[in-house]
């Protein structure tokens, strides 16, 4: 289950790449992704701010020292959700047990963007006008390869890609899915209540209340402490919206998720539980070596 932040929230995304790329890049390439992922993040982000010969130094000295926070704080708990995982494997599983793995992988990421934000809140209080521009420049394209991506498909090829998506990372996961295995992704791409339409529209909402508040600190004299705070509630909102249509939404596309998951799983064949397991056991070792290389 993945957890992404809309694009609105550029400098929380520094804490935020580096948590997905522990929890979700490939197992063969864990390791070295993740010991380059300052590195990785730093050009991530500087395709949405434009740093300048101050900034750089300071915030690649900062991603370093953020990705150490998480090995020691945050990967152990991932590692014991691979494991825990991994005892689920080999048997069949309910959507809420799917969903309690989400709710942690949320908590985890959610703890990396608290934890980004001191960073993030220096550097936000440095910005200039001419990278407030290009943070809101890099937002407009990313909206135009999104509405590229979904929104200018028929129905059903938003459908094709959603179970293109499904197939792809199922078969990633569990070797090469049978007929009636297949049959059952296009059934819940088909049924699907994911709404691109409706996601574009929050995404925008959020991009808006970002540059509103990032252009709200330029030049304000505000507290970092403030800036930090505004930044942590910024994250929660995004994690946990406020009551109303968009989080009973995103809730109920999350059981949605859980469900598929579960169904899926339970579908499998012994052979193929059996490879999910090894490439747990893959991903849990990966992880426990990153561990111990901690400085």
């Amino acid at each position: 289950m993945r957890l992404s932040l809309p694009s609105g929230a550029t400098l929380t995304k520094i804490g935020c790449a580096l948590l997905l790329g522990a929890s979700l890049i490939g197992c063969s390439a864990i390791k070295l992704a993740y010991n380059n992922l300052p590195e990785f993040s730093y050009w991530w982000l500087d395709g949405y701010v434009d740093f300048n010969g101050a900034q750089t130094p300071r915030v690649k000295e900062q991603l370093a020292q953020l990705l150490e926070r998480h090995r020691r704080s945050e990967l152990p708990k991932i590692l014991a959700l691979v494991e825990s995982a991994e005892k689920l494997a080999s048997s069949d599983v309910t959507p809420a047990q799917v969903c309690a793995a989400s709710d942690a992988l949320r908590d985890s990421l959610l703890a990396t963007a608290v934890d980004a934000s001191v960073p993030a809140a220096e550097l936000a209080l440095g910005l200039g006008d001419a990278q407030l521009k290009q943070i809101e420049a890099k937002l407009a394209k990313n909206n135009a390869q999104y509405a590229s991506d979904w929104l200018e498909r028929s129905v059903e090829r938003q459908h094709r890609k959603r179970y293109d998506t499904f197939l792809e990372r199922s078969e990633d996961f569990y070797g090469t899915l049978d007929d009636a295995q297949r049959k059952l992704l296009r059934q819940m791409a088909d049924r699907s209540i994911f709404d691109p339409r409706r996601v574009d529209a929050e995404r925008r909402q959020r991009q808006r209340e970002g540059l509103t508040m990032l252009r709200g600190f330029a030049n304000s004299g505000a507290r970092p402490a403030d800036v930090q705070a505004a930044l942590v509630a910024y994250a929660q909102r995004i994690a946990e919206p406020p009551a109303g249509a968009w989080r009973d939404h995103q809730r109920a596309v999350l059981q949605e998720s859980c469900n598929n998951i579960a169904q899926l799983h339970n579908a499998t064949r012994p052979a193929q539980r059996d490879q999910a397991v090894r490439r747990l056991q893959a991903y849990a070792q990966d992880i426990r070596d990153l561990i111990a290389a901690a400085h």
